[in-house]
């Protein structure tokens, strides 16, 4: 095959796993200066890529409505625009089929993939042996490029930089991102308001989130005891809320999305493991990272690779075990 002109890479899971493929995206623009490439994601996460230098264009998919009649008409856009080479980061059926059909000169994906016997390459997809995801994500296009992964990386706009400048008018200021989806991914409120009261007074506290999290970051504000804590759960995009991460002197987070958007920004953060692994592969990038879990060994953990909607043990150790003291080297 001649070198490939036009790039679709698809993801189209959560919004972690979207930002850790924008390495796909970096690597195939060093790779391949002259060629275009898109992007397909489900409906809600495309305000990441908002404005992106490198991608031309994104392609959404409407999960939630239609799916199946979406689906048709995502794969009648993506056979339409006949790109040279599809990578299909996403290991699920639906993906399969719009790759599978997408008459694509090359087809590139995971074996998991239901449809990947339909593929012309398939590399072998294995968690749990501490390679990080984009790692496991450059295997994709290793023979089209090279076996080094680049950093994933989101683009604030000067627009988004300003919003932050009018809302972090002093500094030095951290970020806390204290929710997750999954309860047994998340570090107890009781905990987080313990670190925000440890926080030197001086210090500009704020609290992300989406518009769901408002009231678990309004809870951490009114419990603790630190005159500078402020709510902005919901209140800011996914590259505003970058925009603020980036300029913090930390950023404490879960293992969860907001961990990602700090590494695309190469900002400062501390990653709190509860029910999960860093082994999983889905750890932080930036050049100052911590990694934060319990001491105590424990058998059932880790007990899942996504987490759970309550401890399956019934006692939570993972979380309740780690304590504020452990955060010394960050706090210091």
């Amino acid at each position: 095959m001649d070198s490939p002109r036009s790039f679709l890479v698809i993801q189209t899971a959560f919004i972690g796993d979207v930002i850790l493929a924008t390495a796909l995206v970096e690597k195939l623009k060093d790779s391949f200066p002259g060629a275009s490439i898109d992007f397909l994601l489900r409906k809600g996460n495309e305000d990441l890529l908002k404005d992106h230098p490198i991608i031309r264009s994104v392609l959404v998919w409407d999960k939630k409505k239609s799916k199946i009649k979406n689906l048709i008409g995502i794969i009648k856009q993506v056979r339409a625009n006949r790109y040279d080479c599809i990578i299909n980061v996403h290991r699920f059926a639906s993906s399969g089929f719009i790759t599978a059909f997408s008459v694509a000169k090359q087809k590139i994906g995971f074996d998991k993939n239901p449809l990947s016997f339909l593929y012309d390459i398939k590399v072998k997809h294995q968690i749990g042996n501490s390679i990080h995801e984009v790692q496991r994500n450059q295997m994709l296009i290793s023979r089209l490029t090279n076996e080094q992964s680049s950093r994933p990386k989101l683009y604030p706009s000067q627009k988004d930089v300003g919003k932050i400048k009018s809302i972090a008018k002093s500094v030095p200021y951290i970020c806390i991102a204290p929710t997750s989806v999954w309860f047994t991914k998340q570090f107890p409120m009781e905990k987080w308001v313990e670190l925000v009261n440890e926080q030197d007074r001086s210090m500009e506290i704020f609290l992300l989130g989406a518009p769901g999290d408002q009231s678990a970051c309004e809870s951490i504000k009114t419990n603790s005891s630190h005159p500078r804590v402020m709510n902005l759960a919901g209140q800011l995009s996914f590259l505003e809320s970058a925009a603020l991460m980036k300029g913090a002197v930390m950023n404490f987070v879960n293992d969860s999305a907001p961990m990602h958007i700090a590494s695309a920004v190469n900002a400062p953060v501390t990653a709190i493991y509860c029910s999960t692994v860093p082994a999983f592969g889905f750890g932080p990038l930036s050049d100052r990272k911590f990694v934060i879990e319990t001491k105590e060994e424990l058998a059932c953990r880790p007990c899942g690779l996504h987490g759970f909607k309550s401890c399956p043990q019934g006692h939570f150790k993972c979380a309740t075990t780690i304590k504020i003291s452990d955060l010394k080297e960050v706090l210091n």
